[in-house]
């Protein structure tokens, strides 16, 4: 900027005329933050439409699971596809499971705390990635306003150095140059506040899916301890 464009009163204040009109350090913050709040959205539309699979995944596994069908068939229909939310924690369980009998394995104890583990991993990694990319929502949410903060504070010392240049004070003189600075603030905001949303909504989502494989595990577990007492007894 140069303080014969801040000097034209009545210029075009439209937010593109704006962009270009301001300082290089102001665009760079500019298109920064346009660029984040693109990404951002991004990352919103993938997750939401990730997280309503998963849960009718969840839905169509626990219909499948106590509609009676054997473990066996299950397991056998599981690992030959690709899994994801409570069909892996079930595949997990179920391989370690059959690993462990055709070895022979004698302590009950052991096999449960394997298969406990084994669900455990593979709950962590569903979780690692339901939860993916949602810390870059987070660090938008929070730096975003700051970075555009930045812009601004930038922008105003450039407009109060051609308001000096020009030494002019007429409103309709320092009116452009101000509205540059605060475009930067605004689109800090724009990408900010739909990204500490979204953050917030779908951090609750993944912990409500969490919570129900995790259920899932639990009760997955119980069946598989009661069957390992009945081999066990059957053994003795």
């Amino acid at each position: 900027m140069n303080p014969s464009e801040l000097a034209a009163p009545g210029g075009d204040l439209s937010i593109w005329a704006l962009f270009w009109q301001a300082g290089w350090v102001v665009k760079l913050v500019m298109i920064g933050l346009i660029f984040a709040s693109v990404w951002s959205w991004a990352i919103i539309i993938d997750k939401a439409i990730a997280f309503a699979r998963m849960r009718t995944a969840l839905d169509r596994f626990e219909q499948v699971f106590w509609s009676g069908q054997s473990l066996e068939e299950l397991y056998r229909g599981l690992s030959e596809k690709k899994t994801s939310g409570m069909g892996s924690i079930f595949v997990a369980a179920m391989r370690e499971w059959k690993k462990s009998f055709e070895k022979g394995a004698r302590s009950p104890l052991g096999l449960q705390t394997r298969i406990d583990k084994a669900m455990d991993l593979a709950l962590t990694r569903e979780m690692e990635r339901l939860e993916g990319r949602l810390g870059f929502l987070a660090s938008i949410g929070s730096a975003a306003p700051f970075i555009g903060l930045f812009g601004t504070v930038v922008g105003i010392m450039t407009s109060f150095q051609a308001i000096a240049g020009s030494k002019s004070t007429n409103l309709a003189v320092v009116a452009p140059g101000i509205a540059e600075a605060l475009l930067a603030t605004a689109l800090g905001l724009l990408a900010a506040i739909p990204a500490v949303i979204a953050y917030n909504k779908l951090t609750s989502d993944a912990g409500k899916l969490a919570v129900r494989m995790e259920g899932f595990a639990d009760e997955f577990s119980a069946i598989l301890s009661r069957q390992i007492d009945e081999k066990v007894a059957a053994r003795a």
